[in-house]
């Protein structure tokens, strides 16, 4: 399995229509399918396939397969995921992220909070829990994505399902942010887990920042970026 990283020197003995794995580090407000599309129209291969969305506002590791090895997206996808992140307490947005700061609530008060109480109610969402996708997600609602509802401003009803958290740890706290790193299975909602860790301490909260630092043993310090790709596959044709 050839697995192109930042550390890739050339790309001369890869053919992308048998096969490889790329590592990319996404881009803040690029879809996950606008680096799939990028990285096609790079590569110029038909074939090109993610291995775990990525919201806009987020960045990090994005797994992608080419070729024949789009077959093996769901056993990226089945492993393990790592994000860190910033936590903003006293406010919720409707996509429970940056995306929509511009309709947050009124700011609530949070003077009681503290490191080791918001500690303790992370660790209420550990284990198997019970989660809500946000409105703004590309969960299918009735043909369409729940995000396209959202956005038009159309009520999503969404369907509460189980995930697994292994680890979701208060790593420092700064009001109103508190830095965390969470350790989740596939299907998991970060901004789901930051809305619900608000509620459940009575002051809401929203994801303010969100990396995807490792998928399985793959960490985004092997990432290369959409830019170096780009430039690898210029060298390689030269």
């Amino acid at each position: 399995m050839k697995i192109i990283t930042k550390k890739t020197v050339d790309l001369n003995d890869i053919d992308f229509n048998e096969g490889a794995v790329i590592l990319i580090n996404k881009p803040i407000k690029w879809t996950s399918f606008r680096v799939v599309d990028r990285v096609r129209r790079i590569l110029k291969v038909k074939k090109v396939g993610h291995a775990g969305t990525l919201d806009p506002q987020a960045t990090g590791l994005l797994i992608l397969c080419t070729g024949k090895l789009t077959k093996s997206l769901s056993e990226f996808q089945n492993q393990l995921k790592e994000y860190r992140g910033k936590i903003y307490f006293g406010k919720t947005t409707p996509s429970m992220d940056l995306e929509t700061i511009e309709y947050a609530t009124d700011e609530l008060d949070i003077s009681y909070l503290t490191l080791d109480l918001i500690r303790d109610g992370a660790k209420n969402f550990v284990g198997e829990i019970e989660q809500v996708p946000p409105a703004y997600s590309a969960v299918w609602v009735n043909g369409k994505r729940a995000y396209e509802l959202a956005r038009k401003g159309k009520p999503v009803d969404l369907k509460t399902k189980k995930v697994f958290v292994q680890k979701f740890e208060i790593l420092d706290y700064n009001p109103p942010l508190a830095d965390f790193v969470v350790v989740c299975s596939k299907g998991t909602y970060v901004r789901s887990l930051a809305a619900d860790l608000g509620k459940f301490l009575g002051c809401g909260a929203f994801l303010y920042q969100l990396e995807r630092t490792r998928i399985g043993n793959f960490s985004i310090e092997d990432a290369i970026e959409i830019d170096e790709l780009k430039n690898l596959v210029q060298r390689s044709v030269n």
